[in-house]
């Protein structure tokens, strides 16, 4: 007997782009900062997560920039690449060399439209904005087809010239036009709107396939939300960040888009995404540690306690049936049946398990590191975490690019007793040097002698330390943010000794300061 399909059955999939923007966007978070071989390593997490398009960085503004968009774009095959650039000729110039031997290369220019950047910003006429955006696109094209073009703040740009300037950049070549929320001002109904006019006004985007795209910042907590009501009016790729990171209030977040979309197929339709759903777990873990961004507890879809239930009412009806409170299996984003995983007798094999499940792909050598590490620790605690492996990586990659190490240190503290401190470190020859200071607590001592050793002086903005595990072996997690002149820099430390664990912070702080690329002088860091 033959089946009848259904009405939503018959109903065509209309697949979603999902374009990744944490690289360029989310490492502008204030308080986040990313080495190159961390960029490489999040680029080869977002592959297999299975984003469409990876925003790797913005080429003019700094040496790592450059090199972490041109590294990215060799390494990764499957996703688009894009680089960003502000409709400035050296800027596109920039971007094209970074992208010149990526498999799938894009350039992303951007030019502000809004009235009050027209009359504050840029001081230009509407028709100057218009001729340098085409300009612009036409430059992109002589390096690369794939083109796309934001005009900055457009949800607070007039409708009219909305239209007039995406038919003029769609003309000049752009194969994707993005109309940024750039400071998520818009709600969903007025955002929506926007999409369903142009695709009414400029029939060349249904026709020649051209996408429409959203960027939502979070200001007013409605970038998922303004994100949706896009699709919904027909925008068909997404910008987002893993954990929803970025400038002030972050960007709209991967996670909640793709789940949401997937979640309530009954409410948006057959809209799809490429995303491997079991893989976002373990990449907001990884961004989170890689970043240094905690991700709060509360956190829709990856928080701590996204699937924790307290109240006995709740417990009950999950345990009677799980779809009583929860909407989604915390399988299908893979979140572990159990944190758990390795002990001292665990071999090579199950670590470099846990670590692919994890997200990381680590060489040989690298993984003989871990384990050493992982073997080293398991020695001082009975059970080692997932959270512990991820700061063994974490901390390896820091060490790689390491001016200074730490070879040991002791301190003298007690009440009624000068906190004294005694510090050796080695530089990247080996030599190594060792100053004693004293300051107001142990770890003001330590610090006061690593600056004596590495001759950077440095303001400690932030101090911060959490467990990140539990039990009374648990390692301890510290967070600085340190200031050398303007310049921004993060450190992270872990051990089961909290003073290691500070002493570790600081260094790794003062080595991100001595290894930082030269800042360009050519480019603010705006974004679109």
């Amino acid at each position: 007997m033959a089946t009848t399909q259904t009405d939503d059955e018959q109903q065509p999939t209309t697949r979603i782009r999902i374009f990744d923007t944490t690289l360029r966007d989310g490492e502008q978070s204030p308080g986040a900062s990313l080495n190159h071989a961390e960029k490489v390593e999040i680029a080869r997490q977002l592959e297999r997560l299975g984003v469409d398009v990876i925003e790797a960085g913005f080429p003019i503004t700094s040496v790592g920039d450059f090199e972490s968009v041109r590294a990215i774009g060799q390494e990764v095959e499957g996703p688009i690449v894009a680089g960003l650039s502000r409709c400035v000729p050296r800027d596109i110039d920039r971007a094209g060399e970074a992208l010149k031997d990526a498999h799938k290369p894009r350039i992303h220019v951007f030019c502000a439209t809004s009235k009050i950047h027209r009359e504050h910003k840029l001081r230009k006429a509407f028709d100057e904005i218009v001729k340098l955006s085409v300009d612009s696109v036409r430059r992109a094209r002589e390096f690369v087809d794939d083109v796309e073009f934001s005009p900055e703040d457009g949800s607070r740009t007039e409708l009219n010239y909305l239209a007039e300037i995406t038919a003029a950049v769609i003309e000049a070549g752009a194969t994707t036009v993005n109309i940024p929320d750039t400071v998520g001002y818009s709600v969903p109904a007025e955002y929506g709107h926007i999409f369903a006019e142009l695709r009414r006004q400029i029939p060349e985007i249904d026709r020649d396939g051209i996408y429409l795209s959203s960027h939502c910042h979070n200001d007013l907590g409605l970038a998922v939300a303004n994100s949706l009501a896009a699709v919904a009016g027909g925008a068909r790729q997404v910008e987002c960040t893993i954990n929803g990171i970025g400038e002030r209030a972050g960007n709209a977040a991967l996670e909640e888009i793709v789940m949401a979309l997937r979640t309530r197929s009954d409410h948006f339709g057959r809209y799809v995404t490429n995303i491997d759903t079991t893989r976002i777990y373990p990449t907001s873990r990884m961004v989170s540690s890689l970043t240094g961004l905690s991700v709060q507890r509360n956190k829709a879809v990856v928080g701590d306690n996204a699937f924790a239930h307290e109240s006995g009412i709740h417990q009950d009806g999950v345990l009677k049936h799980r779809e009583t409170y929860e909407i989604m299996d915390p399988r299908d984003i893979g979140v572990p049946a159990s944190k758990l995983v390795l002990g001292k007798h665990s071999g090579r094999h199950a670590l470099a398990d846990r670590l692919e499940q994890l997200g990381y792909s680590v060489e040989e050598s690298m993984l003989q590191q871990v384990y050493e590490r992982f073997k080293a620790l398991a020695d001082k605690k009975k059970d080692v975490y997932d959270e512990d492996i991820e700061a063994i990586v974490d901390q390896l990659m820091e060490k790689s690019r390491a001016l200074w190490t730490l070879k040991q240190f002791q301190v003298i503290a007690g009440t009624g007793a000068m906190p004294t401190a005694t510090v050796t470190l080695a530089d990247s020859s080996g030599q190594e040097k060792t100053e004693a200071s004293v300051g107001d607590g142990p770890v003001d001592a330590i610090y006061s002698a690593i600056q004596s050793i590495t001759g950077v002086r440095v303001r400690l903005e932030d101090f911060a330390t959490r467990s990140i595990t539990q039990g009374k072996d648990a390692q301890g997690e510290v967070q600085v943010r340190v200031d050398h002149h303007g310049q921004k820099a993060r450190g992270r430390g872990l051990s089961t000794d909290t003073v290691e664990a500070a002493t570790l912070a600081y260094l790794a702080a003062i080595n991100r300061i001595r290894t930082a690329p030269l800042e360009t002088a050519e480019a603010e860091a705006a974004s679109p």
